[in-house]
C-alpha cells in the first residue's frame, strides 16, 4: 500500500489556511527554520486547560482560549475563560479579564463553564464563542429529572474583537435536544449514591428506555462545500454501557455530531443562534411518544464499543480502587476535526478527515490524545492503531496531556497541536504546551500517520514568524536621565510578548551608567554617569531550555544560497 501525501486545511470558513504535512523521514531534521535562529521551549508558564487556538489574520496574533484563566479586568468586572495572545504561537501573554463576562445579561448557566472555541467570519467581522456549561436550575425542564447531576448544554456568544467581551446571543443554549431512545436508563434502578450500576446486563435491561443527552466540548467543523458540523462529547453521566470483555457496566462519554444550518454564520448582526438541520429535529421520537419536548437525532462518531483500544481503560476499575466513591468510567472528549486531501490509488484526489480526541480522566496523569480518520465528516470513523499519539512522559516530565486544538504556522507550512498538560503527576493546574504536528509513515489503512513532537527541549519557532524587527523611542527627563521604550514585532506586525520571560531585550551602555528595566519588559530608565552622549544597544534575545539567553538573528538567504545572520538589534543615541 503506497503512502499518500496529504494536504491538510483547517476547515473554518474565512480562515483559508492550507498546509502540506510532508511525511517526516528524519525526525525533526526536516523542520523548516527559515528566517531566524530563534527557538522556543515548553516552559509550562500559563494555566490554560482545554486550549483552543484562533489565528487572527487582522492583527497577526494567535489567541488561545481556555477553560480556566478567566479573571477581572481593570474595572473589576469578572469573566469566564482565559484569553492568551501570542505573535509566534510559542510565547504567550494573558489578556486581562477574559472572554465572557460573568454578569452577561443573557447568562443561562450556573457553573462548569468549559472548553471555549472561537470562530472568526472574516466576511462579517464577527467572532463566535462556543462553550459548554451546566444549569441545575433547568435540569428537570431539559432532562426530565430535578436531580440530574450533569445538566450540560452548549451556548454561543458573539463579539467584534478576538479579545471580547463576548455576549450571549440568546438567554439559553443551542435549541438542540439530543435523545437516545434505545438506551436503558439504569440510573433509574440504581441506589441513591448513583455509583454502582446493575451487576448484570439482564438487570440493566429492565430499566426504562430513553434518556436526554447532556453534552460538552463543542467543536464546529466548516467543510469547504459549505456544510457545518457540530461535534460534541456526550457526557459519561447517564450513559452506562455493558462491556462484554469486563462483564460489567462502564459509564462512558462518546463523541457525537449533528449538522448545523448556516444562517447564524451568515448573519452580519450576530443575532441568530445556531440551529440544527431539520432532518435531525425530532428524529428520535417514536410513534407512541407524547408530544412534549423534542427528541432530536445525532450521529455516533466515536465510541469504545465499536472501536476498542486498551489505552482508554485507565478508569474502568475506579469503583473498586476508590472504595466505591468513584464510578467505573471511560472518556472520549475534546475533539478537533480537520480535512485533508490525499492522493488516491487511482491517481486522483480523495477527501480524508482527521479527528483528534482525548481519553481518560483529565484529572489523572493518564489523560492522552488519539485520532481517527474518515472519508466523510459523519463517518464511519476508524481510530489509529498506534494511539495514543500524546501521553504522559515522566522523562520530560509531562502528564495529563490532552484536549488541544490544531493551529497553523504563519506561513502555512507547519501544523501544531496546542494542548494542556501538567509538569507533575501530583496534579495542579493544567498548563499550556505546544508541539509540532507532523506525519511519519502510514497507518495500516494507508493514510498518513500523525505524530506530535512532545518535548520540553528547544525547538525552532514556527515557520513564517521572522524576520523580526526591533524599534525604540526615547524621552529625556533631564540631568542625564532617559526613558527608553522598545518593541519587537514579527513579520506580520504583531508585538512579541516581552513580559514573558522567554523573550527579552538586553540593553547595554557604551559608558558608565545604570539601566533599570520596566516591569512590562518593554522599556527601561537609563541614568548616565558624568557628562556627554551615550549609545544604548538593544538586542532581542530568546531564553533556551537551559536557562541561557541567546541573541536572535534574522537569517537572510541570498540568491546564491549563502546565508547572512543579522542580529535583531538597534542602537539608541542618548545625549
Amino acid at each position: 500500500m503506497h503512502a499518500r501525501e496529504p494536504r491538510i486545511r483547517i476547515g473554518e470558513v474565512g480562515l483559508g489556511f492550507a498546509l502540506s504535512l510532508a511525511p517526516d523521514v528524519g525526525g525533526l531534521q526536516g523542520v523548516a527554520q527559515t528566517g531566524t535562529n530563534a527557538t522556543y521551549y515548553n516552559a509550562a508558564s500559563f494555566d490554560a486547560a482545554d486550549p483552543y487556538v484562533l489565528s487572527d489574520e487582522r492583527g497577526g496574533y494567535y489567541y488561545a482560549y481556555s477553560t480556566d484563566g478567566g479573571g477581572r479586568d481593570a474595572s473589576g468586572r469578572g469573566y469566564h475563560f482565559g484569553i492568551y495572545r501570542s505573535a509566534d504561537l510559542a510565547t504567550w501573554e494573558q489578556i486581562p479579564g477574559g472572554a465572557l463576562p460573568v454578569d452577561d445579561g443573557k447568562n443561562w448557566a450556573d457553573d462548569w463553564f468549559w472548553a471555549p472555541e472561537i470562530y472568526h467570519n472574516s466576511s462579517t467581522g464577527l467572532y463566535f464563542l462556543f462553550y459548554s456549561a451546566r444549569s441545575d436550575a433547568n435540569a428537570r425542564r431539559w432532562f426530565g429529572f430535578a436531580d440530574f447531576e450533569e445538566p450540560c448544554k452548549v451556548g454561543v456568544a458573539v463579539a467584534r474583537s478576538p479579545e471580547g467581551p463576548f455576549s450571549n446571543i440568546a438567554r439559553g443554549p443551542i435549541d438542540y435536544w439530543p435523545y437516545d431512545p434505545g438506551y436503558h436508563d439504569v440510573n433509574r434502578i440504581m441506589g441513591p449514591d448513583q455509583t454502582k450500576p446493575p451487576a448484570t446486563l439482564e438487570e440493566g435491561r429492565t430499566a426504562p428506555l430513553g434518556v436526554y443527552i447532556p453534552f460538552i466540548d463543542p467543536n464546529v467543523f466548516f467543510d469547504d462545500d459549505g456544510r457545518l458540523y457540530l461535534y460534541y462529547s456526550r457526557n459519561a453521566y447517564r450513559n452506562w454501557v455493558w462491556d462484554y470483555d469486563l462483564g460489567k457496566y462502564i459509564e462512558e462519554s462518546n463523541i457525537y455530531a449533528v449538522e448545523l444550518e448556516a444562517d447564524w454564520w451568515n448573519d452580519a448582526a450576530g443575532r441568530t443562534m445556531p440551529a440544527i438541520k431539520p432532518s435531525y429535529v425530532d428524529a428520535n421520537r417514536g410513534p407512541d411518544d407524547t408530544p412534549r419536548r423534542r427528541r432530536d437525532g445525532f450521529v455516533r462518531i466515536l465510541d469504545y464499543e465499536r472501536d476498542r483500544q486498551p489505552w482508554e481503560n485507565a478508569h474502568v476499575n475506579d469503583y473498586a480502587t476508590s472504595g466505591g466513591t468513584k464510578k467505573d468510567r471511560r472518556w472520549e472528549e475534546g475533539s478537533t476535526t480537520v480535512k485533508t486531501c490525499v492522493d488516491g490509488a487511482d491517481g486522483g484526489k480523495e477527501n480524508l478527515y482527521y479527528l483528534t480526541y482525548s481519553a481518560n480522566n483529565w484529572q489523572n496523569p493518564d489523560y492522552g490524545v488519539g485520532y481517527a480518520t474518515a472519508t466523510n465528516p459523519l463517518g464511519p470513523w476508524k481510530k489509529y492503531a498506534g494511539n495514543p499519539i500524546l501521553a504522559k512522559d515522566p522523562s520530560l516530565p509531562m502528564y495529563s496531556t490532552g484536549h488541544g486544538s490544531i493551529a497553523i504556522s504563519p506561513d502555512g507550512s507547519q501544523a501544531y497541536y496546542v494542548h494542556h498538560g501538567r509538569p507533575s503527576d501530583a496534579g495542579g493546574p493544567r498548563k499550556l504546551y505546544t508541539g509540532l504536528l507532523f506525519t511519519r509513515g502510514t497507518a495500516a489503512n494507508g493514510n498518513p500517520a500523525l505524530e506530535i513532537d512532545q518535548t520540553t527541549g528547544d525547538r525552532p519557532v514556527p515557520a513564517g514568524v521572522a524576520p523580526y524587527s526591533l524599534t525604540a523611542s526615547k524621552a529625556s527627563s533631564g540631568r542625564g536621565t532617559w526613558h527608553v521604550r522598545w518593541q519587537v514585532r514579527s513579520v506580520s506586525g504583531a508585538r512579541l510578548a516581552l513580559g514573558n520571560p522567554l523573550n527579552r531585550v538586553a540593553a547595554s551602555l557604551d559608558r558608565p551608567g545604570t539601566v533599570t528595566p520596566d516591569a512590562d519588559g518593554r522599556g527601561a530608565a537609563v541614568t548616565l554617569g558624568g557628562q556627554g552622549a551615550a549609545r544604548l544597544t538593544l538586542t532581542y534575545q530568546r531564553k533556551k531550555a537551559s536557562g541561557v539567553y541567546e541573541d536572535v538573528c534574522n537569517i537572510v538567504t541570498t540568491s546564491d544560497g549563502a546565508q547572512r545572520r543579522d542580529p535583531v538589534s538597534v542602537t539608541v543615541e542618548l545625549g
